[in-house]
């Protein structure tokens, strides 16, 4: 069985009048995100920095771009597995680190962690995350492929602990996101003066790691407050610096990746530096107003460095043909993020189990319809020229 075949389960389902438990349009399924959540879960998840310039470029990068379907290609039969940093995938798609999934769900990150089980993909976990990391890894399950999110702190004790606690629980591979060391502008939420970390949720990590929470006077169940206040000067406020990446090495012997590349030369550095992949990404519009679309920065990263690094893509991913056109374009593998979130709003597991296999149908049917029978078989002469 391929994952196209969720098609026909849809379809035949039909029979007995049982229509999909969620829809299995992207734009929709946000409008009923809207619908389902207040204003300021929705927002949080759905908004960008500043007039929302870069998130808009995100996805008109995408609808420029045009798959060429090629004929009698022999694409009965299909293989959308691919290997990434030693982590095997049966497609290319690893979920995206999307933090504070709690004030979209009651379960939050645990049912994302048992939906990425159910379909082989790997969960990348968030730093910012409503549940501790040993609670995530008990959900996704022994064997589960699992990858960490590193919000970098600036207390180099307690970045140690973190990553430790991350390791002993299976995770494999660390992603260091970059352009995020403070909150961008994003209206949305200071129109609503929304930030969850400030009430204490989306810190589970930090709050129950021991280093963190030995340099507190009280535990943060005894004083929400000024743990929080100790929260904020030791995940925000301070860039790091490429001399500082040797200390990350020390303390991960796994695979790093550094997410948030949008020029060649940081690209260049960041594999010189014995980084061992990257992600191009611009966080999905959220960190600065009026950047350069992540599709748009693709090519000439991958230009500079495809051959010497695996490159990962994020940012604007919603349908198997935005995945089709990434991996077209220098991408191994993307992350998907935003849809899985809204799958979560509307119906925990079950919604996010829904949004990925609905994705990978997509995908996996798109592939065989431009004439292509493995993902690998992939490259720029599957796009039109611009």
């Amino acid at each position: 069985m391929g994952f196209g075949d969720y098609q026909s389960e849809i379809y035949l389902n039909g029979l007995a009048d049982q229509q999909p438990p969620f829809t299995t349009d992207p734009t929709a399924l946000e409008a009923a995100a809207r619908e389902r959540l207040e204003d300021g879960p929705f927002w949080y998840v759905a908004g960008a920095a500043g007039s929302g310039a870069t998130a808009r470029a995100n996805r008109e990068a995408f609808d420029r771009r045009r798959l060429v379907p090629r004929m009698l290609a022999d694409a009965t039969e299909r293989d959308l597995g691919t290997t990434v940093l030693g982590t095997e995938m049966p497609a290319p798609v690893l979920l995206a680190p999307v933090g504070v999934q709690s004030i979209l769900h009651e379960d939050g990150e645990l049912a994302t962690a048992r939906a990425a089980a159910a379909t082989g993909l790997p969960m990348i976990l968030s730093t910012a995350a409503s549940h501790t990391i040993e609670e995530v890894a008990e959900a996704n399950g022994p064997g589960a492929p699992r990858w960490y999110q590193l919000y970098w702190p600036n207390d180099d004790d307690v970045c140690a602990s973190i990553l430790d606690r991350a390791k002993k629980a299976g995770f494999t591979t660390l992603v260091v996101t970059l352009d995020t060391w403070t909150l961008a502008w994003r209206p949305h939420d200071l129109d609503a003066s929304y930030l969850p970390f400030i009430r204490g949720v989306g810190t589970a990590i930090p709050f129950s790691d021991p280093v963190f929470r030995a340099a507190l006077a009280k535990p943060p169940e005894e004083d929400l407050i000024s743990a929080v206040l100790q929260w904020v000067p030791t995940f925000t406020g301070t860039d790091k610096s490429w001399d500082r990446l040797p200390f990350l090495r020390a303390h991960w012997d796994g695979p790093i990746v550094l997410k948030g590349i949008q020029h060649p030369d940081d690209a260049r550095r960041a594999v010189d530096a014995g980084m061992d992949g990257i992600v191009v990404s611009n966080h999905g519009g959220r960190q600065v107003d009026g950047a350069v679309a992540s599709l748009d920065a693709l090519p000439s990263i991958a230009a500079a460095v495809g051959d010497r690094t695996d490159i990962l893509f994020d940012s604007g991913v919603r349908t198997g043909a935005d995945v089709l056109k990434a991996l077209a374009l220098g991408a191994k593998a993307v992350l998907y993020g935003r849809p899985y979130a809204y799958g979560l709003a509307l119906g925990g597991e079950d919604g996010v189990r829904h949004v990925l296999r609905s994705l990978l149908a997509d995908l996996d049917l798109t592939l065989g319809l431009t004439g292509h029978r493995s993902v690998s078989e992939l490259g720029p002469r599957s796009l039109a020229s611009e």
